[in-house]
């Protein structure tokens, strides 16, 4: 089982919880899980075609995903994933 770490901005999908345990082998299987129990939540983080947003990030551990094997990087149990979307503005 994995931990998924939300920002404030995106607790709002999953009744306010700060984090949620989901099962999954890789960050893929883990957001499909996330999906299934909030799925207002999945356009947020993937678009139509399932790729990953670009301005969304991915931490699995203490690496974004996108240097790793992006959403077919191995998840062991006990890992953190962290989700941060990019703040832009001037």
């Amino acid at each position: 089982m994995a931990r998924v770490r939300l920002p404030s901005m995106l607790r709002t999908y999953v009744d306010g919880e700060k984090e949620i345990d989901v099962d999954g082998a890789t960050l893929r299987s883990v957001l499909d899980a996330v999906r299934e129990r909030s799925p207002g939540l999945e356009r947020r983080l993937r678009d139509e075609s399932g790729q990953l947003r670009r301005y969304v990030n991915f931490y699995v551990g203490d690496d974004e995903c996108r240097t790793l094997e992006g959403q077919d990087t191995p998840v062991d149990a006990g890992t953190e994933i962290m989700i941060i979307p990019s703040v832009a503005g001037g």
